[in-house]
């Protein structure tokens, strides 16, 4: 990943923030077929490697998960937060006019050691721990437990495991670092106008950097 000194962000707890609160990462292999990419949520696991380990689980049908059983490279790619960002954001577009529009956004991309679980106990967790952290805030939390047994055996046979010990992490937080501080409180500004949770996240990254 292209990273400018200004935009890297290298605090793993930082970087975990983003993937537990954006799970759904892109899963991108390669393998002798080629490159294949899909869309996984996965739970975060810390305290058994130094960087943490990423576990989910996909359709058996999925024949990504026999890319990974034959050793094939993985990428895991976390989108957090982003925006287009309006050069009349700039107080430097009133200075100047030598601005131009640009696109912020927090990422965080992960490659590591990836291994396929045919285990339904493995699963059973992994579900468990998943559905818990997403069900966390409701008033009434769905539980696994709530669906029959013989329904969730069933389900479970359906899926194999992935579990990726994440040997490089790498974030890029580009957040308007590179501009000016008015050009910053501005565009921090113009975020605020915007009625999108992606926008007010944006917002509070944008001045939390300028600090």
């Amino acid at each position: 990943m292209y990273q400018p000194p200004q935009h890297r962000e290298d605090d793993l707890d930082t970087q975990h923030d983003l993937i537990r609160a954006h799970p759904l990462g892109l899963l991108v292999t390669a393998g002798d077929g080629g490159l294949m990419a899909n869309a996984i949520p996965f739970h975060l696991k810390t305290g058994s490697s130094p960087k943490g380990t990423l576990q989910a689980h996909v359709a058996r049908a999925n024949g990504q998960w026999k890319e990974i059983a034959a050793g094939a490279p993985v990428l895991v790619v976390f989108q957090g937060a982003d925006t287009y960002i309006t050069p009349s954001w700039y107080a430097t577009k009133q200075e100047t006019g030598k601005v131009v529009p640009t696109w912020n956004y927090a990422i965080v991309q992960v490659r590591g050691s990836a291994r396929t679980i045919d285990d339904p106990t493995w699963l059973r967790a992994q579900i468990g721990a998943l559905t818990g952290e997403n069900e966390s805030s409701r008033p009434q939390p769905w539980a696994v437990d709530d669906a029959p047994p013989e329904f969730v055996t069933a389900q479970l046979k359906g899926i194999i495991g992935i579990e990726i010990d994440m040997e490089t992490i790498e974030g890029k937080w580009k957040v308007s670092q590179n501009r000016p501080l008015a050009d910053r409180q501005g565009v921090a500004g113009g975020l605020d106008t915007i009625d999108r949770t992606d926008a007010a996240e944006m917002a509070d990254l944008v001045r939390r950097y300028s600090k």
